[in-house]
């Protein structure tokens, strides 16, 4: 059953011809109603096949988005709260409730009861909880943080269109048949990641909205929530016509969300509009770590080349010339990447290690491989191999680019400067927005909410700059609109501010080192 699901997702996905796709889309709309798939339900249980749950410990505004989305399809997962699910329940769920109704466990009501007896009759036990969370007089932070310590585990039933992998697709225009043998072959990196995407288009907030769901139903279909698709910016998405079929959806975050210095973006990989993976480029100084992930269906072909058009993707977006993989990628905590030898896949594409340690254990590996080539690293050499950054440069290779560089400093600095008002952070930093204010020429009353809000995040910032009080005026002023823009309706006006400001980036850079 799941083998016949697998291979129908990957057919719509690379098509051979019109005949076959219609097919197989007949297929899949019907395969929620198979007789088969409703005697095995129990067993194909978080598979993402349409007409299966889903049990996944749900973020909160992932929760909250999915009782509203679906309504009466999420519940708590009664059956799976153990020892510590009920300790954390006894000392969180009072603080969600009235005072007049603080319940007394000596009574010996377990969670289960004490929910089914405090939840609404059109509504389930996960919906109260989410409900009384939302009612809070708390920041979202706060929320999210007592939501996510509740801990109680969470189903999400199966329905006409809840998340599922079976259906997943969006229209991005006529199909792209497949009408040669699908390449493994390696490309020429450098080559690929020159070339230029066929189009770039910004799409409509109703559009944006639209992919972004799509992506986030991607990933909770196979048990997966990433921030970066909880706090998708619909305001801020475009389509990637990358050719032959391959389309990518990116989009940044909300301003209220966005990280201090490096910008963050969000890039669905999309295969004749099935999506096939995903991944989140952190893009500083003309530099992005990617974190990469294809779907396991999907795996095994064309995997170098889809990879090598994402990273010229970012490089056209943002003008990039440095990539770097997150040890995690390579199987550093990862046992999956671990055991696929991920660590390999990117060394053959050209990335290298630059930790001395790592150099020296890949220079042993590498003459072992030259000397018999059907030796395989051994788990211990792998894991070796996986413990530190790779890179790849399109030009030289430097030292300023954001894996390098220890960027929780910024946020240190920022510390330094707000001790000085204690518990009075607020009005510290009130108090600093006017300072740097001052200093940069900034008018604070004619910036929109979401450059203000950026601009006061920025504030400790620009005064911690080593230097900042000599700058001229033009650099000041300069600094100051690139603070503003980090608020923007897209981060792309930062980043290009950002890269252009050099005494800036001298500043950041002593900072982070």
């Amino acid at each position: 059953m799941l083998a016949l699901h697998e291979a129908l997702c990957f057919l719509r996905a690379y098509p051979d011809d019109a005949a076959l796709l219609a097919r197989v889309i007949r297929e899949l709309e019907r395969f929620a109603l198979r007789p088969d798939l409703r005697r095995l339900r129990d067993e194909l249980v978080d598979s993402g096949i349409a007409g299966t749950g889903i049990h996944f410990p749900f973020h909160w505004v992932t929760a909250r988005w999915l009782t509203q989305r679906w309504p009466g399809a999420l519940r708590v997962d009664q059956a799976a709260i153990g020892e510590r699910e009920r300790e954390r329940f006894e000392q969180l769920f009072p603080l969600l409730l009235p005072e007049a109704e603080w319940p007394d466990f000596e009574l010996g009501l377990g969670p289960a009861e004490w929910l089914r007896r405090a939840k609404g009759p059109d509504e389930t036990d996960a919906e109260l909880l989410i409900g009384r969370v939302a009612r809070l007089r708390a920041a979202p932070r706060v929320r999210e943080a007592l939501f996510h310590d509740l801990g109680l585990p969470l189903i999400l039933e199966p329905g006409p269109d809840t998340p599922n992998r079976t259906s997943a697709w969006h229209a991005l225009g006529p199909p792209v048949f497949q009408t040669r043998s699908l390449s493994r072959a390696r490309p020429t990196l450098r080559q690929v990641v020159r070339r230029r995407p066929r189009s770039v288009v910004g799409v409509s907030a109703r559009e944006g909205q639209r992919l972004i769901e799509l992506g986030r139903e991607a990933l909770l279909a196979r048990g997966r929530d990433l921030d970066g698709m909880v706090y998708a910016s619909r305001d801020d998405v475009r389509v990637i016509d990358a050719g032959d079929g391959l389309t990518l959806a990116c989009w940044g975050l909300l301003p209220e969300h966005r990280a201090l210095v490096e910008s963050i973006y969000v890039f669905l990989l999309l295969k004749n509009g099935v999506p096939i993976g995903y991944y989140q480029a952190a893009v500083l100084f003309g530099s992005a770590e990617l974190n990469y992930h294809v779907f396991p269906s999907f795996r095994g072909v064309e995997a170098a080349e889809v990879y090598a058009r994402a990273l010229g993707v970012v490089r056209h977006l943002f003008g990039c010339d440095a990539f770097s993989v997150h040890p995690y990628q390579l199987g550093h905590g990862n046992p999956d990447a671990l055991a696929a030898g991920a660590f390999w896949f990117y060394r053959k594409l050209g990335f290298a290690p630059e930790n001395p340690r790592v150099v020296a254990e890949l220079a042993r590996e590498e003459r072992r491989l030259a000397k018999s080539p059907r030796h395989r690293s051994s788990p211990a050499v792998l894991a070796r191999l996986a413990s530190d950054y790779l890179f790849f440069y399109l030009g030289r290779r430097r030292d300023d680019v954001g894996s390098k560089l220890v960027l929780s400093r910024f946020s240190l600095a920022v510390t330094d400067l707000l001790a000085r008002f204690g518990a009075a952070r607020e009005r510290g930093l009130a108090e600093l927005a006017r300072e740097a204010a001052r200093l940069t020429g900034t008018r604070l009353a004619a910036l929109g909410a979401g450059e203000r809000l950026a601009f006061e995040r920025w504030a400790p910032l620009i005064l911690a700059l080593p230097g900042v009080e000599a700058w001229t005026l033009a650099e000041r002023r300069a600094l100051g609109r690139v603070a503003r823009a980090k608020g923007g309706s897209s981060e792309d006006e930062f980043v290009r501010r950002l890269d252009a400001h050099r005494r800036a980036r001298r500043a950041l850079l002593a900072l982070a080192r």
